[in-house]
């Protein structure tokens, strides 16, 4: 009997990762758009510059699975041992089946280990899947602002 199990990796991203973090935060940004029903988001305009000074200046994470990216997140980690997370896409091929569950896992780990107390992000809040996804992962909803053109909810979750 054949085995079909797939094998996923998340890692630290190298600027080798690049132009896979690009392609992988396009597909996931176009349809976050679609779905927030906004014309585009920043997400949609960063350039190789902006991912490499990403991977120098915050913990890039890129997932894989059976060896091809399929998922990358950015975690920004500040000096109140406070953390933003951003730029969060799997391939809408490869989503609900626990890559971006695996991504969240080694984010927790690494914020755990490095005393963060506290960790941010932002998302539409018309986009239930994903309002869904942070929900159970220990998030929870602080607050909504319109500064971007639509309705955005800043989720955060607790460490301590």
């Amino acid at each position: 009997m054949m085995d079909y199990q797939s094998v996923f990796e998340v890692r630290m991203a190298t600027y080798d990762d690049i132009d896979d973090i690009m392609s992988i935060t396009k597909e996931a940004f176009i349809k976050y758009a679609e779905l927030a029903g906004i014309e585009t988001t920043a997400a949609l305009t960063e350039t190789y510059e902006d991912v490499k000074r990403d991977i120098d200046t915050k913990i890039v994470l890129i997932a894989l699975s059976d060896g091809v990216p399929v998922g990358s997140v950015r975690v920004e980690v500040f000096d109140d041992k406070t953390a933003y997370f951003s730029r969060f896409g799997v391939k809408v091929t490869s989503q609900n089946n626990g890559i971006g569950k695996s991504i969240m896992n080694l984010v927790d780990r690494i914020m755990k280990k490095n005393g963060i107390k506290r960790i941010s992000l932002h998302t539409a809040a018309k986009i239930s899947s994903l309002i869904r996804f942070y929900y159970g992962r220990g998030f929870y909803i602080d607050s909504t602002d319109k500064s971007k053109g639509y309705i955005r909810a800043l989720l955060i979750k607790e460490y301590e």
